[in-house]
């Protein structure tokens, strides 16, 4: 069973991946009640992971990323968690309600100011795949660095339809 949801990915032409396991102690989602828990996603595609520090950073051995590359990296942290979703409900978005708050680390030096910037990659993505029902809190913060030299990582809380 498709979704509205499912529909608009469709014709994004964007195929949702398969969700990543756990690389630790941790469970990558959780439902209590209508509300959905995703852990924390970080910005891996095709098993390509974009490391980075958005702004750059000279202390780091890893490449410097533009604003729009960490825009772009906070996209794919925002498909990796719409396929988490996906994998606990069931293969299908149909069940999804909406997204209630991201909450997004941006890998950055002391002087980088645009962490919102970077995370509204992922929260016009929500609002693009969902509409409305894609507008959410959130917060975003710098981080000196992110596990794995990361650009950034995000996690989500979403509402479900109680079965």
């Amino acid at each position: 069973m498709t979704s509205p949801f499912d529909d608009r990915l469709d014709k994004m032409g964007i195929v949702l991946p398969e969700p990543a396991a756990p690389v630790a102690s941790y469970v990558p989602a959780m439902a209590v009640g209508e509300l959905l828990f995703v852990s924390g996603q970080i910005p891996v595609a095709s098993e390509t992971l974009v490391k980075g520090i958005v702004g750059g950073a000279p202390w780091s051995d890893v490449p410097a990323l533009t604003l729009e590359e960490g825009k772009e990296a906070a996209k794919i942290c925002a498909i990796n968690l719409l396929a988490q979703v996906k994998a606990y409900l069931g293969g299908s978005l149909s069940d999804l309600v909406g997204c209630v708050k991201l909450g997004g680390f941006v890998a950055c030096g002391p002087d980088f100011r645009d962490q919102p910037a970077v995370i509204n990659g992922a929260s016009d993505f929500m609002i693009d795949v969902m509409g409305d029902a894609g507008r959410h809190t959130r917060f975003a913060v710098g981080a000196p660095s992110l596990p794995l030299g990361v650009a950034v990582e995000i996690d989500g809380i979403f509402r479900i339809k109680q079965s």
